[in-house]
């Protein structure tokens, strides 16, 4: 599954790159995320429950970034296990553009799950995956225009 959009964010590039970059900033952004930990400059590891449907998991997990072309671009791979609920992993493409004083996020998202949630059927897991993303750029946005 792949999901991609755009977010114009009221604030300079150099602030958004360094919000996605704050794991607490991160933490309050990613819906149920109960704990975010920054393991080194690259890796982050992370616990979030999510309810899928009828399925409601707790995911553990590790999210790598690749930051070599940073603050322009980056990109992030991740994989969590939600125990006998399945699996997720993916990874994402970020874009940032300086647009004036304001900054347009873009991303392409892949993801992939297995075990009980994979069941669940693809249009589901879409919808949710959807819902999901808008959440926390919505929240992200918010947070970053508001300590602007």
């Amino acid at each position: 599954m792949e999901m991609k959009d755009e977010i114009r964010i009221e604030a300079p590039r150099d602030r958004v790159y360094e919000a996605l970059n704050d794991p607490e900033v991160l933490k309050a952004c990613i819906p149920g995320c109960e704990e975010l930990e920054k393991n080194a400059d690259d890796e982050l590891e992370a616990k979030v429950t999510l309810k899928v449907g009828p399925v409601k998991a707790k995911f553990g997990g590790k999210v790598t970034l690749d930051k070599s072309q940073a603050p322009e671009r980056f990109s992030l791979a991740g994989e969590g296990s939600g125990g006998v609920a399945g699996f997720a992993k993916g990874g994402a493409d970020v874009e940032l553009e300086e647009d004036g004083d304001a900054t347009i996020l873009r991303y392409t998202a892949k993801a992939d799950v297995g075990g009980k949630i994979a069941q669940l059927g693809s249009r589901l897991i879409s919808s949710t995956a959807n819902k999901l993303a808008a959440q926390f750029f919505t929240r992200f946005k918010e947070e970053v225009e508001g300590d602007g």
